[in-house]
């Protein structure tokens, strides 16, 4: 089992003391949050990406490989990466280059994402989310699997002998998660791959994620994988940790009310009594995170939203050091005792490898620049020698 942070990068006035950070801060704020999740034992740090305001992190491979540089154990992931408008030749070859740099400590999860402006601005319709996620996928998953890639679909241009550099490391993909919050043609996708399926379950009541969940499970099994037992699960969740239930509530209302997500709606009360927001003691947050595998069954990976809302740096910290210190280890030990047996575990570069190899040495793509492309050795000219001939002599 997993337990980790994820942040989706908002930059928000802070209601208490009236003040806004600069992007700078925040940037700066975010790096010391995810040094803090390793420093206080947990085991995954992810990040969203967006690309209008008020969020920053409009570049999340450059930022993760920042944070994988600077810790040693931390998973280094995603919240989400958009399938839809980013083009997947890049999606593969910029987190294979994380992957590397990383040593194996990243994954990712794509999802659509909910921005509409941002489909236009990349040269993509809305309306096509769905199909554009489907396509883009297929083509990402054959391009970190297939070292020659000739392709042709809708939404780009086609690709003929095209190889994804840098190859994944050790030639095994990064382990990827299809995050959903409403969609289950996501759930479908996840079960048709053997991928995970990580459902962001912040705001609406458990039984629309049962649904979800339960529906990714079966078709999991249906595609061959495995049991739905064993398809691979991950949840989000919100926290706000205090010593006391009073002094949580008293603390995290002035940021809730002026939320900009769920701010001016419900009563917090109402709030934690029909989604997973979690205010409140150590024990208590304990109790709600337990009731998470009563409602969806063994899960991978627990990740936790607590950096938003306008909440300060200092604030946050102190969150993790309850979090860290006094929530995940008695969730670790109260988790694993009530595990089914067969269940799969959180998935790792080194478990992937070792399912691919065994005890054999992995294979190592060796580029040689004197034979054409780093695997096959064929040359992008070796069709058209006219054509380049007649372009050398013009230049």
């Amino acid at each position: 089992m997993q337990f980790g942070i994820f942040s989706v990068s908002d930059i928000t006035r802070d209601p208490v003391s009236g003040q806004t950070p600069s992007e700078a801060e925040r940037i700066d704020a975010i790096v010391k949050i995810a040094r803090k999740t390793e420093e206080v034992g947990m085991d995954v740090f992810a990040i969203g990406e967006h690309h209008n305001p008020p969020f920053f992190s409009s570049a999340p491979t450059t930022l993760l490989s920042y944070i994988a540089a600077i810790t040693k154990r931390l998973v280094v992931t995603t919240s989400t990466t958009l399938i839809t408008t980013n083009d997947p030749a890049r999606i593969a070859e910029e987190y294979a280059m994380l992957q590397h740099l990383s040593k194996g400590r990243m994954d990712l999860m794509l999802g659509r994402g909910n921005t509409a402006p941002v489909y236009p601005w990349f040269g993509q319709d809305i309306r096509q989310g769905l199909p554009l996620a489907l396509e883009n996928y297929n083509l990402l998953h054959r391009l970190w699997r297939e070292d020659v890639v000739d392709w042709e679909g809708k939404f780009r241009t086609p690709l003929q002998g095209f190889t994804s550099t840098p190859r994944p490391l050790d030639d095994v993909p990064p382990f990827v998660w299809h995050g959903s919050i409403r969609s289950p043609e996501i759930a479908e996708q996840a079960a048709f791959y053997g991928d995970g399926f990580f459902a962001n379950n912040i705001f609406w009541p458990k039984e629309h994620y049962q649904r979800l969940i339960a529906f990714y499970r079966k078709r999991f099994a249906h595609y061959g994988h495995g049991t739905p037992e064993q398809a691979i699960v991950g949840l989000g969740g919100q926290a706000y940790i205090a010593r006391s239930s009073q002094d949580a509530i008293k603390e995290f209302r002035p940021y809730f009310n002026e939320a900009p997500v769920y701010g001016h709606g419900p009563t917090m009360e109402d709030f934690m009594e029909m989604t997973p927001l979690s205010v409140g003691s150590p024990q208590e947050v304990i109790d709600k995170t337990l009731t998470f595998r009563e409602s969806f069954g063994d899960y991978q990976r627990q990740l936790w939203l607590m950096d938003h809302a306008g909440l300060p740096v200092g604030k946050v910290l102190d969150q993790l050091e309850l979090l860290g210190g006094e929530v995940v280890p008695v969730l670790r030990k109260e988790l694993a005792a009530r595990r089914a047996d067969g269940v799969a575990e959180a998935p790792t570069h080194e478990l992937l490898v070792q399912a691919k190899y065994g005890d054999a040495q992995p294979r190592q793509p060796r580029p040689n620049a004197n034979r054409g492309d780093n695997v096959t050795g064929s040359s992008p000219y070796q069709d058209s020698a006219q054509p380049r001939a007649a372009a050398l002599r013009e230049n």
